[in-house]
């Protein structure tokens, strides 16, 4: 399997492939472009029925190895079966099967054939579906890195979950440092505590003085200064690395298996989105041959793809216009995954993608809708790829964390809450509905106690995790220091 850049000129494109090892620990191509498969690896319906008895474990073997073909089977199968364990995602709820990973709930039925179902993704150390994948991500890391006797100095941004994730994931690992930078005082309580409270040698932590986006800026601007890279060891856990895409598209394959007995029926999938990396992950598996009927983004009040896929527009807001929400993990306004569905969309053209993308930060965004005027037409073919969208405010989450606790008995976090309300605006007869878990409502507990006036249920070992000593540093949004801090606490 061979991988190219999406910005890569198509001339340049097959010269300067590369394998899965290669990209792992890279993050972005040196054109500043993202890693995607030359072509995507196709499943057979022959394939599908002969997964539909695999363990969690097994099944990521099996789309994993259509990916990292460099990587020796017996190696990949070992990884896979260390990382999805019930001793790992230990954290499901009451009448929920942990050995499951990934279990189902049926919310609702319908007389015409609609469904709605709740994929639950949190149940691994951080209670969030980061956990997913980051877990492979860090035993894949490890392997590398002891097979090249080298070091990796992660650098990333998070808005809530992917940071805590990645440090969970990398804390202790040999050869490992972790620089994580997230929005300083725009989490909520605990996830900042879980992630400022690691004390481990290898986590820093780092609190940025703005939003989430320019924490994200940071990272590629520091990735994108290739000598500076090359000699601080910099690679990257944020959803623009490749492994942490293609991780989670398992659960897309173990979601629609689970939810169907036979290939011929298709279900569709609710998203809570705001880097476009999970729902990045659902195109893939469709675009590999998973019957998937529908992906429907779920926005909050930072609609930025919610407003592309409803009029072919892509605008960027800018850090003053990025609210800060009861779904604070979705404050995001320049969706980095973005770039990889564009790129399949314009006809994988890496020059016109990287045209596009070049807009984006000179003029913040593009207009594919074929009005006068426009960049192109190429909206019109959207609807080819199955995506829908909707968008959900404080006061749609609020109703919904007290619709689903009414009716269900299941108390849901608020980015859940934002995918209920647009997956109940998109069903369909005959089709079922997954909305994927994003977290679990421990949390988002302030919201959680506005909704329903008691607070959510924790899980074992996280009664009083904010209550504990935290270790982080607050910096302005300045690369030229960043690079500073960085190189004086590596020693490169």
């Amino acid at each position: 399997m061979q991988y190219v850049s999406t910005r890569a000129a198509a001339s340049a494109a097959s010269s300067s492939s590369q394998q899965f090892s290669d990209i792992l620990l890279g993050g972005l191509a040196v054109d500043g472009g993202l890693f995607l498969p030359s072509a995507y690896p196709q499943v057979t319906g022959a394939e599908l029925d002969a997964w539909r008895q695999l363990s969690y474990a097994d099944l990521a073997f099996e789309i994993l190895r259509k990916f990292a073909t460099d990587i020796p089977e017996a190696d990949l199968r070992a990884l896979t079966a260390k990382t999805y364990t019930k001793e790992v995602y230990k954290n499901a709820r009451k009448g929920e099967k942990a050995s499951q990973i990934t279990p189902l709930r049926v919310l609702e039925e319908g007389d015409n054939g609609t469904k709605l179902v709740l994929q639950a993704l949190s149940n691994g150390p951080t209670l969030a579906f980061k956990d997913m994948a980051m877990q492979l991500l860090g035993n894949l890391f490890e392997y590398t890195l002891a097979k090249q006797d080298a070091q990796l100095n992660i650098f990333g941004a998070t808005s809530g979950d992917t940071g805590s994730a990645a440090e969970y994931a990398m804390r202790g690992k040999k050869g490992i440092r972790v620089f994580m930078l997230s929005p300083h005082k725009k989490m909520s309580a605990f996830q900042t505590a879980q992630m400022f409270s690691l004390q481990d040698p290898n986590i820093f932590n780092i609190a940025i003085e703005g939003v989430f986006d320019d924490a994200q800026d940071m990272v590629k601007a520091v990735s994108n200064d290739l000598p500076f890279k090359a000699k601080q060891k910099i690679g990257t856990v944020n959803s623009i690395n490749w492994a942490r895409v293609v991780a989670q598209v398992v659960y897309y394959f173990r979601g629609y298996l689970s939810a169907t007995t036979s290939n011929d029926q298709k279900v569709s999938f609710t998203v809570p989105s705001g880097n476009f990396g999970n729902i990045c992950a659902g195109h893939i598996a469709r675009m590999m041959g998973l019957p998937i009927d529908k992906l429907v983004a779920a926005t909050n009040e930072n609609d930025v793809l919610d407003e592309f896929f409803r009029t072919g527009v892509y605008r960027v807001r800018k850090s003053a216009e990025t609210y800060h929400t009861s779904s604070p993990s979705m404050d995001i306004s320049k969706a980095s995954n973005f770039e990889r569905f564009i790129y399949d969309l314009v006809g994988r053209d890496g020059d016109r993608t990287r045209a596009l993308f070049q807009k984006v930060e000179s003029h913040g965004g593009f207009d594919l809708s074929g009005k006068p005027g426009s960049d192109g037409d190429e909206f019109k073919l959207v609807a080819k790829y199955g995506f829908k969208s909707g968008k959900s405010t404080h006061e749609d989450r609020l109703n919904t964390i007290r619709d689903v606790a009414d009716d269900y008995g299941i108390v849901i976090d608020t980015h859940t809450a934002d995918g209920i309300k647009v997956a109940r605006e998109n069903l369909e007869p005959g089709v079922t509905m997954i909305v994927l878990e994003t977290a679990l409502a421990a949390k988002f507990n302030e919201t959680i106690l506005d909704a329903l006036g008691e607070d959510a249920e924790r899980p074992e070992g996280f009664e009083n995790i904010e209550d504990l000593p935290q270790k982080f540093v607050v910096m302005p949004p300045d690369v030229e220091k960043m690079k500073a801090y960085i190189a004086a606490n590596t020693g490169l």
